[in-house]
């Protein structure tokens, strides 16, 4: 797409790694080759992957493109707001206090607990029966 130079991120949540590359001039959010409004309809995902240019106050000033796989699409959307606040670092250091106040340059390590033998689920029992 564009040759110009760029500032790398890598964000990751859950099972999902996005790799953002930000470049300097005014443009849109494109995701896997998609614009961000048809990559994640739904605006509650558009409202995280938009929050670290919020809060750095970028909303119009930066074009980002994102390659992002694995996971599901909440993952995915985490790990693509991760990978743009990297990324904001990366282009502006000062813009890392904020962005960490905002708890945006902490990956969350939060991930689904692996099934047990004999188990339903990872704590789920069998439900007992008296009789």
């Amino acid at each position: 797409m564009q040759q110009e130079h760029y500032y790398h991120g890598v964000g990751r949540r859950k099972s999902a790694i996005a790799q953002v590359r930000l470049y300097t001039q005014p443009g849109g959010i494109v995701i896997n080759g998609k614009p961000l409004e048809e990559a994640f309809p739904w605006e509650g995902w558009q409202d995280v992957i938009r929050e670290p240019l919020k809060v750095a106050d970028a909303l119009d000033k930066y074009s980002v493109q994102v390659k992002v796989i694995g996971g599901g699409v909440v993952g995915q959307a985490g790990a693509v707001r991760h990978g743009i606040a990297r990324a904001l670092v990366v282009l502006d250091e000062s813009l890392r206090a904020p962005l960490r106040k905002r708890g945006l340059l902490t990956r969350d390590a939060r991930v689904k607990e692996s099934k047990k033998y004999g188990l339903k689920r990872a704590r789920a029992k069998e439900q007992y029966s008296k009789r």
